[in-house]
C-alpha cells in the first residue's frame, strides 16, 4: 500500500483540479450556459458556430500558431546559445539567476513593465532611439509590431528557464568525450554540432514540447501588454475563450473553443514528440 498512500496527495489534487474540470468542460461545450442559470443541452451547436460563424475564432488560431511557432523556431535556438554561451563560464551560477529572474516575478506585472518600456510615443526604447533621431517602430499600435512585441517579451521571459534546463544538460555530457574531439581536432562549433547538441536531446525534446504548450495556452501576458489589440492582431484563442467566457458569459461556446485548442495542442505536441524521438533514435 506504501507506493498508492504516496502516490495519493497529487492523484486527489490532479482529479480535482485538472480531470473534474476537463470532464466539466467537455459537458458544457454541448450546452448553452451563462455562468447563471442552469445549463441547456444544444448539441454541437456551439463547435458549429465556431467553426463555420466566427472568422475571429480562426484569426485567433493563426495567431496562437504563430506565437508558439515562433517560442519554439527563434525562441529555442536562443536558449540553446544562452546555455552554451553560460554553461560552462565564469560567473554561470549568477547570470542563470538574472536570466531566471523574469520567471519569478508576476507575470502581469511584467505585461505593465513592458507597456512602459515599448509605448509608442513615451516608452523607453522609442525615447532613447528619438534622442539619436530615429523614430521608433509602433510597437503597440500597428498590427505586425505588436505581434513582434508579444513574441519577443514571451522568448525573453521563457529563456531563462530553457536555458537552465539544457545548460544542466551541457553539464551532463563527459568532458572526456570533448577532449577527445579536441585532440582529433575540432573546433568549438563542431564539437557542439556533433557531441554535445545529440547528447542534450532529450532535454531539448522537453525544452521545445514545453515552448509549444506555452505558446499555445498563454494568454495572461498578452492581456496585460495589448489585450487581444489592435484590431484582434494579438488576440490568441486562449485570450479568444476568455473573453467570451467571463465578459460574455457565453460559457458553453467558451468550452467548445477551450476543447478545440485542446485537441489541437494535443495532437501537433503528439507529432512533435514523435518526431523528435525518430531524430534521436
Amino acid at each position: 500500500m506504501a507506493p498508492y498512500i504516496f502516490l495519493a496527495p497529487i492523484a486527489i489534487f490532479t482529479a480535482i483540479f485538472f480531470i473534474l474540470p476537463l470532464l466539466s468542460s467537455v459537458y458544457l461545450s454541448f450546452t448553452r450556459w451563462n455562468g447563471l442559470s442552469a445549463p441547456r443541452w444544444i448539441g454541437a451547436d456551439n463547435y458549429t458556430f465556431l467553426f463555420t460563424q466566427s472568422p475571429e475564432f480562426w484569426d485567433t488560431l493563426v495567431n496562437t500558431l504563430i506565437v508558439a511557432g515562433s517560442l519554439v523556431i527563434i525562441g529555442v535556438p536562443v536558449s540553446v546559445l544562452l546555455a552554451a554561451v553560460f554553461a560552462r563560464s565564469r560567473g554561470r551560477a549568477i547570470w542563470r539567476s538574472v536570466l531566471l529572474l523574469p520567471q519569478i516575478t508576476n507575470v502581469v506585472a511584467i505585461g505593465y513593465i513592458w507597456q512602459f518600456v515599448l509605448d509608442d510615443n513615451n516608452g523607453l526604447v522609442n525615447r532613447s532611439l528619438a534622442g539619436f533621431g530615429v523614430r521608433g517602430p509602433d510597437w503597440f499600435s500597428d498590427p505586425t509590431w505588436a505581434m513582434i512585441s508579444v513574441i519577443m517579451v514571451m522568448i525573453w521571459y521563457e529563456a531563462g528557464k530553457n536555458m537552465l534546463i539544457l545548460s544542466a544538460a551541457i553539464d551532463g555530457v563527459s568532458p572526456s568525450l570533448t577532449e577527445a574531439a579536441q585532440l582529433d581536432g575540432a573546433g568549438p562549433i563542431r564539437i557542439f554540432w556533433s557531441i554535445t547538441l545529440p547528447l542534450i536531446r532529450p532535454a531539448l525534446t522537453f525544452v521545445v514540447i514545453t515552448s509549444f504548450l506555452t505558446g499555445m495556452g498563454w494568454f495572461a501576458l498578452i492581456l496585460a501588454m495589448t489585450g487581444g489589440d489592435p484590431r484582434g492582431a494579438t488576440n490568441v484563442t486562449a485570450l479568444f475563450v476568455y473573453n467570451m467566457a467571463f465578459e460574455d458569459l457565453r460559457m458553453g461556446r467558451a468550452s467548445a473553443g477551450a476543447m478545440i485548442l485542446f485537441v489541437l495542442v494535443a495532437l501537433v505536441s503528439m507529432l512533435q514528440f514523435r518526431a523528435m524521438r525518430g531524430r534521436a533514435a
